[in-house]
Parts: structure tokens; sequence; C-alpha cells
């Protein structure tokens, strides 16, 4: 029983850390935001053509 708890205990102290990286990351790290431009071909734009 007690090797139970202790892997129990290394799982909970592992997603603890990965939460505590994901939320460190979400709250510290600001994305650059950028212009963007997306060339679309002229067959695309004509109604007819599938």
């Amino acid at each position: 029983m007690p090797s139970l708890f202790r892997f129990l205990a290394i799982l909970a102290i592992l997603g603890g850390a990965v939460f505590a990286g994901i939320f460190a990351l979400a709250t510290f790290v600001q994305p650059t935001q950028r212009e963007m431009s997306v060339t679309i071909p002229a067959s695309k734009l004509q109604p007819g053509n599938k």
C-alpha cells in the first residue's frame, strides 16, 4: 500500500509541475501580432469553376 501512495504522490507532483508550466506560459508569454496576407488563385474566385 505505501508504494501506491508513493506512485500517486509522484503523479500528483508531476501533474502539478505540468500545470504550473502551462500556467506560466499562458501568463508570461505574450504573442507578437503581425499582419498576414494569403494569396488566392484566380481560379478559386470564378463562381462557375469548381
